[in-house]
């Protein structure tokens, strides 16, 4: 068989399959790939370890790190890595990244009899795109796939907030947009959202008040709140404008003493036009060619249930080709070292330029920028951290070639 009957197999019998048999799947495919095993990695929450996800009769797997291994080399890279085994009977590996669109869910280990001919590794990652998208859409009805990715306990605010975020990464042919929240298992009411429609892409990080009060309960019920109308006035194609009043409106009806700070952006695709309303946050950057190319004003508006009191401000950016854009929270820079010294701006600005400048995807910037910020700390939070970043590649549609010098991730 090949990799047209390796797919169709796949396909056939997924119709019918429950999360726990995509590992047997996949290794069904391996053996019509030429192959002598696939097996499944998951990664967990925090993005630290991939973790084996086994059929019954899978052989023994280990939980591997991220950082500082062939497989985790493949995830944080977006890109097949080869490597070689010991392993009766096989003498080769290839890591290949499972991927759902962008977004990055773990990794699969291709076990081979001699090196995987590069001609063919397009074939196992067809494959194992495929099993990303499966394991995606059987984690709607199903637990397994949570449950594997789980490193401790969640606790119900995180619970209930995770379950509304969308994916960490998306990407268009003109536009990529990363996102990361920490602490993973419990969260103190930060949040963000994103959608594209058409040609423009709208994005949106709120910072509830009032973490840590009644188990984080009451921030997480006010950042959900704010999640919901602005999907809700995003839906009726409202204006900036008009989207920052219908959830000033929402938040303040159902509590008034309630406060959130947050972003709302509009980013036009065609030309890098970006309309950003600042309701009492701390500024974005704009990152051009390893320098900060602008600090974005804040506040332009108040914060939400405040929004009666003063009319909001939309400001305008224009954007460059490879420029990329950080949107975040006050987590962030507030976070201080054993010392009690903030993290601060300056070193926000270092650490950002830096990890760009590495020439990384989007989503490993991402990874890395915020556990730098939680090993700052000795990975205590006082808060959560959250970063949204976009890059704009230029004006462009799926398959478009992006301009020289610029990266696609």
């Amino acid at each position: 068989m090949g990799e047209r009957e390796a797919l169709h197999d796949l396909l056939r019998h997924s119709h019918h399959a429950r999360p726990e048999d995509l590992p047997t799947l996949a290794r069904r495919a391996a053996a019509q790939l030429g192959a002598a095993d696939i097996l499944l990695y998951l990664v967990d929450h925090e993005q630290r370890e991939l973790l084996p996800m086994r059929a019954a009769d899978s052989p023994p797997r280990e939980v591997l790190s991220v950082d500082g291994t062939l497989a985790g080399r493949a995830f944080s890279l977006v890109k097949p890595i080869p490597g070689e085994t010991g392993e009766a009977g096989v003498t080769t590996r290839l890591w290949v990244p499972l991927l759902d669109g962008m977004e990055r869910l773990g990794v699969a280990e291709v076990l081979a009899a001699e090196p995987v001919p590069p001609a063919r590794v397009p074939e196992y990652q067809a494959a194992a795109s495929l099993i990303a998208d499966l394991l995606v859409t059987r984690s709607l009805y199903s637990d397994t796939v949570e449950r594997v990715r789980r490193r401790a306990p969640m606790r119900l605010a995180a619970e209930m907030l995770r379950a509304q975020l969308p994916p960490l990464t998306f990407a268009t042919g003109g536009l990529v947009i990363s996102g990361i929240l920490e602490p993973s298992y419990d969260v103190g009411g930060d949040a963000f959202d994103y959608a594209v429609n058409g040609d423009t892409a709208h994005l949106a990080l709120f910072d509830a008040v009032g973490h840590g009060s009644a188990g984080g309960m009451r921030a997480v019920t006010l950042a959900s709140l704010a999640l919901a109308a602005y999907r809700n006035a995003r839906r009726a194609d409202f204006d900036l404008v008009r989207t920052y009043h219908h959830i000033d409106d929402a938040v303040r009806e159902h509590d008034r003493r309630g406060l959130i700070t947050g972003v709302l952006a509009e980013l036009d695709q065609r030309d890098g036009r970006l309309r950003i309303i600042s309701a009492g946050h701390p500024s974005g950057l704009v990152i051009r060619r390893g320098k900060v190319a602008t600090v974005l004003p804040t506040p332009t508006a108040l914060p939400v249930t405040l929004g009666d009191q003063r009319p909001p401000v939309v400001i305008e950016e224009a954007l460059e080709p490879g420029d990329d854009v950080l949107f975040y929270t006050d987590g962030i820079i507030e976070a201080r070292s054993a010392g009690g010294e903030p993290f601060g701006m300056d070193r926000l600005v270092d650490f950002t330029v830096r990890a760009l400048a590495d020439g990384l995807p989007l989503p490993e910037t991402a990874r890395r920028l915020v556990h730098a910020i939680l090993a700052y700390q000795d990975d205590r939070l006082a808060d959560d951290a959250t970063v949204l970043l976009v890059r704009w590649l230029g004006p462009g549609g799926p398959g478009a070639t992006p301009p020289a010098g610029v990266s696609p991730l």
